[in-house]
């Protein structure tokens, strides 16, 4: 086995996924089949059995969050996949893991829209429905992955993340990257940092469940350990009780988003390339990105000063960054296979520092290096 590991293998974008989930130790899967995603439901079917896990296929996609949710209250690691229309039915109960501080973790293999679309044919738009598809003001976390070996990364790290600040964490691939194929070479199981969740310190007739932990994240005791607790969607106090006053209200509200926002150093992952002399920055995430790195290259190679800056957490926003190199360039390309989503962000944290201008594309197919090249001479 280690040698297979350090020869390598080819292996497909979801199948990366499976693997590196269940190398972060999910052993419950509940989901339901939807292309693009299909494949990480049917690996994890077949692997899950053979480490002690649990795979269920569900009547349909909003039974299969409520599954996750209630396998990780009761102590599992857990996942689900889905694509676009799936995605849309998961958003009450991502809400509710999101509020009742459940991790979990919800991969979203993107596929052309809106409503049933263009089911096997790559696009970008879900990336303001994964930061505020939910009702309310909610914290969440959304990695998205360029290559095969990033999904099985960045796979292990939505595991972690979920674990770590008891929250919803969203896997955003699209089409394009669940369906590649890579030579990768994974780490050995010993190389990979793990992160479990944080349990009580207190016995069970004094632990106070929503109490402020490690990082503004409560400590977590699994149903079945002998812990008493409410969980609850509703407005709660530190017990878990419902509670409709404001001020508890705004102070649990309050400190959802401030375990997030305190701790982006840990949070937000990105790359980037050329951006010390760059006065044209192509910003791009997913499969796009890899279109942009070779158009980024091209005009390096013809003199031009072009740097490339790839956000793998897309949410939250990587905002610091973003106003920094914005400060040194005279504008930023935001190619997506969207209407300008990611773009819009963009937009509001530059302000007017610099330029910025969209690339985009919703017609099912991948953007290519030309169209970004072409869009970097019509700025010099």
């Amino acid at each position: 086995m280690s040698n297979v590991l350090e020869m390598g293998r080819l292996m497909q974008g979801n199948e990366a996924v499976a693997e590196g989930a269940l190398a972060a130790g999910v052993r419950f899967f509940a989901g339901y089949p939807i292309t693009p995603s299909t494949e990480i439901a049917e690996i994890m079917s077949n692997k899950l059995p053979q480490v002690g896990g649990k795979f269920i296929q569900m009547e349909d996609e909003i039974a299969s969050i409520a599954a996750i949710i209630g396998a990780s209250l009761a102590g599992l690691k857990s996942l689900t996949a889905t694509s676009g229309p799936g995605f849309s039915l998961m958003q009450e109960n991502l809400g509710f893991a999101a509020m009742a501080e459940v991790p979990c973790v919800i991969v979203n293999v993107q596929r052309s829209g809106p409503s049933t679309g263009m089911p096997t044919a790559p696009a970008q738009g879900d990336v303001m429905q994964s930061r505020w598809g939910t009702h309310g003001d909610h914290p969440v976390i959304v990695l998205s992955p360029s290559s095969v070996r990033e999904a099985y990364d960045l796979a292990v790290k939505s595991v972690n993340l979920a674990e770590e600040y008891r929250v919803p964490v969203i896997l955003l691939l699209d089409e394009v990257v669940g369906h590649l194929r890579e030579k990768v070479v994974l780490p050995a199981q010993e190389q990979i940092d793990v992160l479990n969740r944080q349990g009580p310190e207190t016995p069970p007739e004094s632990f106070i469940p929503y109490t402020s932990g490690a990082k503004g994240v409560p400590p977590m005791a699994n149903f079945g350990d002998g812990y008493r607790h409410h969980v609850t969607g509703l407005a709660h106090d530190e017990t878990g009780a419902p509670n409709n006053s404001p001020v508890v209200a705004e102070e649990l509200i309050h400190r959802l988003h401030n375990k997030i926002s305190d701790n982006l150093a840990d949070i937000i992952i990105d790359d980037s390339r050329f951006l010390d002399d760059a006065e044209i920055i192509v910003l791009a995430y997913g499969s796009t990105a890899r279109s942009a790195r070779h158009a980024v290259k091209e005009a390096r190679r013809q003199g031009l000063k072009a740097g490339l800056y790839r956000p793998l957490t897309l949410w939250p926003f990587p905002e610091q960054k973003v106003l920094e190199i914005a400060k040194k360039a005279k504008t930023i390309i935001v190619p997506e296979m969207n209407m300008g989503q990611y773009r819009l962000e963009v937009e509001r944290v530059v302000g007017k520092h610099c330029q910025v201008k969209g690339v985009n594309r919703v017609h099912g197919e991948l953007i290519k290096p030309g169209e970004i090249y072409d869009t970097i001479l019509e700025v010099v």
